[in-house]
């Protein structure tokens, strides 16, 4: 065994810096589903066929009534990685994926006039109940990070004549090192039932997947897809294998440990470590750690002048750990950047690593400054534990192309997928989760909970009865039910019930309607109960995106030997479209004005034949969203934030942890550099925050401080950063997620809450203060539903704090109407100004995004009591959650973007038109600032006037 050790070189230093100094999201992330149903092929099949050369013109597979030839261009040798490609073997090494499949012959005959029109031998696949359902081949260990991919398919189908065609994909699924599941599009045709179709398309690979699918999907259930032959081939090799795209130098360590270093610690060059049992994964050689006694040590190089600024970066490091005392650990890849005497550290990606085999970490990044210097690190494990890194790869991102739009057609939109909702047949279809028992009981509510009412409409009264499950020993025992085939893909589920507890209980407790999604657990809704006899109403959402192979609904929660009880489960799709004609109508009656132009002449001949054109120029209701510091460096982030809001907020800026990391070094310059920015284009801004409750987001000085200290460091916060912007600020979030966090009133006292409040006000009387917390709108979270918000906010006003707005973070996912708006009205009673504070909606299909931003959009801008709505964040690697922006990374608006775009033109008023007789144009418009040009025979005439809320019209004088 060879080892090479470099002493250790630090670029910055070792400098102590908060976690929280990269980019925070102010939420908990609930998981979303990725497995799917996947079947491995034989090793020994797959040696008695790998390697055949086979030609590439379909491989001699010219279908006779096909109407086309393939290109000479593909006429030659090469190597087809699908194996058994013609079914020649029968279905030996394929697999159908939840279905059935045969082998149709002309020895066997072709059974049915559709098939008779098709010659030759193919598969046909049958019992289709989804559209993702198909045949598939596992080419994990014949594909390559090195190489391009063509795929030709040749396909068609049968069954209902009256479908006419029906689209067939070529997708790849990719598990990924850590677990999660992507779906990668690679082509598609239009069959039919009376020629062979051929499917084709490209596909490469940015880092190796634990395992690759190949697969054929497509038509709708109850079609059946025939496949002829499928042939891969590699038709380019990739110059990232030379390193002419990897902007690492020496990226597998063939030069030893040149251009890189250890960070803070030592860097050794290995062949194998362990006597070993360690090897490199790829190449010869890998590089470890030595002597870490800080998380922040690690290998890093310095790619200064390699790294082009407003490009996207893709970063692929294959690692592990190594040590004596731990098993599994975090590794990080970080970038740090230094520009004008200002250093920025940025969080590329994380990957959970251990300590037994090499996995693969994998992120982006985006550089929007002009930096000096820029190194990239791995960093994270506990000290003392060593990293190991096999190779880095560092290239410009691809631009991939977005994935289509789900397809939902012909739901049954409000039906409900839960069997025996009712119990009219006693607990069939029901089933215990755990050693429990099930029994029906007759005593619940007769009436529907009122957020399902709300979506549904009218509904048939419950029939009273309801699931009790008596002798749980567990949390999670209840009762349960198999709901696999019913839950369609892309689809926004409505989740509704009655729970209530035994008497047993003493104390509240917490039921959760949760659905076991192959492995992982998915949040149906939370709600808190008392043993107090009552019936509550638990609704939340839910939607699935990845094909699982079965999905359980169960309700669980209460301590063990705590009775649970279980009325009327609905669970359902929701119609969002149905819902927005009704929120259309609520907007123009509270968003809008009724406006009257009249012209004022002493001449009534100058009134003939004028005209108007009314544009408004500004809207007031306020439209913003979050922005950082080291965003506005790229002068297409900073062009966005201003064309299209006119509110914002510091994204970490302000925060504690930023604006004094260390006590008594007070840092504003970032937050002044913001501030400018906003006052130059006359947009509004929030303050977020003054403090924030959860104890990790607090400085770690001030967790170390005595009592008497920290309440004097707390005074000096709130003096320093309050003097110094008075009257810049128009609210403030006093003390972030009070519903989540209690560091200083576990610290201070109950009453130092209310003290932030009253000092805050003392400070700067004009501004508003705001509590601000998260999971409040969705139903997820019993620590944070409407009706306990309520009770914390009535408990500081009770103690004098000036609470003058609620702040709704809005991190959503899978977002239905009725539940936002229930939430809205129940806190609405409160007669304060509610804010959506950092509204973001996440999925990996844009389309999906754009959903899901619509309805939080809708629903607020509709609602009476919403005063404002703040995004957190727009553009892509520069927001804390990912999958939520609406730019991509190099400037393309998506979707999600255009979507907001075009509700901001539909709730803006622009007229054209000719004034009446009595020289009047008459029109509704939206609150706001407006210009008129009038145009008169003899010229024209410019006015501007504001719109403002009111019952009565508005009446606007031209004087002429």
């Amino acid at each position: 065994m060879m080892t090479r050790c470099l002493n250790c070189f630090s670029i910055c230093g070792p400098l102590e810096r908060n976690p929280h100094s990269r980019p925070s999201k102010d939420i908990m992330e609930k998981p979303y589903t990725t497995n799917a149903d996947t079947h491995h092929e034989s090793e020994e099949s797959r040696n008695g066929l790998e390697g055949r050369e086979i030609i590439n013109e379909d491989m001699k597979l010219h279908p006779e009534n096909s109407n086309e030839e393939l290109d000479d261009s593909s006429r030659r040798i090469s190597k087809n990685i699908i194996l058994n490609h013609d079914f020649s073997g029968g279905l030996d090494l394929w697999h159908p994926n939840c279905c059935d499949a045969y082998i149709v012959s002309e020895k066997n005959g072709h059974a049915g006039e559709s098939l008779s029109k098709l010659q030759g031998r193919f598969v046909v696949v049958t019992n289709r109940k989804e559209c993702w359902q198909g045949l598939e081949q596992d080419i994990t260990d014949r594909v390559s990070v090195s190489a391009s991919y063509s795929v030709c398919a040749w396909v068609a189908i049968s069954g209902d004549s009256s479908h006419g065609t029906q689209d067939v994909l070529a997708t790849l699924k990719l598990e990924k090192q850590d677990g999660s599941v992507d779906f990668l599009f690679i082509g598609r045709t239009c069959a039919s039932m009376d020629r062979w179709e051929k499917v084709e398309g490209k596909f490469s690979l940015d880092n190796p997947p634990r395992r690759a699918i190949f697969y054929l999907e497509g038509p709708s259930n109850g079609i059946n897809l025939l496949i002829r032959s499928v042939v891969i081939c590699c038709s380019q090799r990739s110059t990232l294998a030379d390193g002419d795209e990897n902007i690492v130098q020496n990226p597998q360590f063939d030069g030893g440990l040149n251009s890189w270093s250890g960070r803070g610690c030592n860097a050794v060059l290995h062949d194998s470590m362990a006597e070993g049992k360690v090897l490199p994964k790829t190449g010869k050689f890998f590089v470890s750690t030595a002597n870490r006694s800080q998380n922040w040590n690690g290998i890093q190089q310095e790619i200064s002048g390699r790294v082009q600024r407003k490009l996207a970066y893709e970063v692929f490091a294959t690692v592990r750990l190594f040590g004596d005392n731990i098993t599994s650990s975090d590794i990080r890849a970080t970038l740090w950047l230094k520009q004008d005497n200002r250093e920025q550290y940025i969080g590329i990606s994380s990957v959970q690593a251990t300590d037994k085999d090499w996995v693969q970490l994998q992120g982006k990044f985006l550089v929007n400054g002009s930096p000096s210097r820029v190194v990239i690190f791995l960093e994270g494990p506990p000290p003392g534990t060593d990293i190991l890194l096999n190779n880095l790869i560092v290239k410009h991102a691809a631009k991939v192309p977005p994935p289509p739009p789900p397809g939902t057609k012909n739901i049954d939109f409000g039906v409900n997928i839960i069997a025996n909702s009712n119990l009219n047949d006693g607990t069939n279809g029901w089933f215990p989760l755990g050693d429990c028992t099930l029994s029906a009981q007759y005593g619940s509510p007769h009436i529907a909970p009122p957020m399902a009412r709300d979506s549904l409409g009218f509904l048939e009264p419950l029939s009273g009865r309801y699931i009790l499950a008596t002798h749980r020993t567990q949390t999670w025992m209840g009762p349960a039910q198999m709901i696999t085939e019913k839950v369609k893909l892309y689809l926004t589920y409505q989740v509704s019930a009655w729970v209530r507890i035994g008497n047993q209980a003493t104390k509240p407790q917490t039921i959760n309607i949760a659905l076991g999604v192959d492995t992982q657990w998915v949040n149906g809704g939370q709600v808190e109960c008392a043993n107090d006899g009552r019936w509550n109403e638990i609704g939340a959402s839910f939607r699935i995106e990845k094909p699982p192979s079965k999905i359980m609904v169960y309700v669980q929660g209460p301590d063990p030997g705590v009775d649970l009880m279980l009325a009327g489960l609905q669970i359902f799709p929701v119609d969002r479209c149905l819902r927005f004609q009704k929120l259309k109508k609520q907007t123009d009656t509270i968003r809008k004005r009724d406006v009257v132009l009249k012209l004022r002449s002493s001449d009534s001949s100058k009134l003939l034949g004028s005209s108007v054109k009314i544009r408004q120029t500004q809207s007031s209701f306020p439209i913003g969203s979050c922005i950082g510091r080291a965003n506005i460096d790229n002068e297409d982030i900073a062009e966005f934030f201003t064309k299209y809001f006119n509110w914002g907020v510091f994204e970490n800026e302000l925060k504690w942890y930023w604006t004094e990391s260390q006590q008594g070094n007070l840092n504003y310059r970032d937050a002044d550099d913001l501030m400018k920015l906003c006052n130059s284009h006359g947009i509004q801004v929030r303050g977020h925050c003054i403090f924030w409750e959860v104890e990790s987001a607090v400085p770690s000085w001030v967790r170390s401080l005595n009592k008497n200290d920290m309440l004097s460091a707390v005074e000096n916060r709130l003096t320093s950063l309050l003097t110094k912007y008075m009257g810049c600020f128009k609210h403030y979030d006093v003390n972030n997620e009070m519903l989540h966090g209690s560091f200083f009133k576990d610290h201070l006292g109950d009453e130092i809450r209310a003290t932030m409040f009253k000092k805050a006000n003392l400070i700067d009387p004009p501004v508003t203060l705001f509590v601000n917390d998260y999971n409040v709108e969705d139903g997820f979270d019993a620590r944070s539903l409407p009706e306990k918000y309520i009770e914390h906010i009535l408990s500081l006003q009770e103690q004098g704090a000036p609470v003058g707005g609620i702040g709704i973070q809005g991190h959503t996912s899978s977002p239905v109407g009725s539940i936002v708006c229930s939430a809205l009205d129940k806190l609405a009673i409160l007669g304060l100004p509610i804010w959506f504070t950092e509204l973001d909606a996440a999925s990996d299909n844009e389309y999906i995004r754009a959903d899901d931003l619509e309805v939080m959009l809708r629903e607020a801008f509709a609602h009476p009591a919403v005063g404002g709505i703040m995004l957190w964040g727009f553009w892509e690697l520069c927001m804390s959650r990912q999958n939520a922006h609406l730019v991509n990374a190099e400037g393309d608006i998506n979707e999600a973007g255009k979507r907001l775009l075009a509700l901001k033109k539909e709730w803006s008023t622009h007229i054209h038109g000719c004034f009446n007789e009595q020289g009047q144009v008459a029109f509704r418009g939206f609150h706001g600032s407006y210009e008129a040009q009038v145009e008169l025979p003899t010229g024209k005439v410019s006015k501007t006037f504001v719109v403002e809320q009111g019952n009565e019209p508005l009446v606007i004088y031209v004087d002429l």
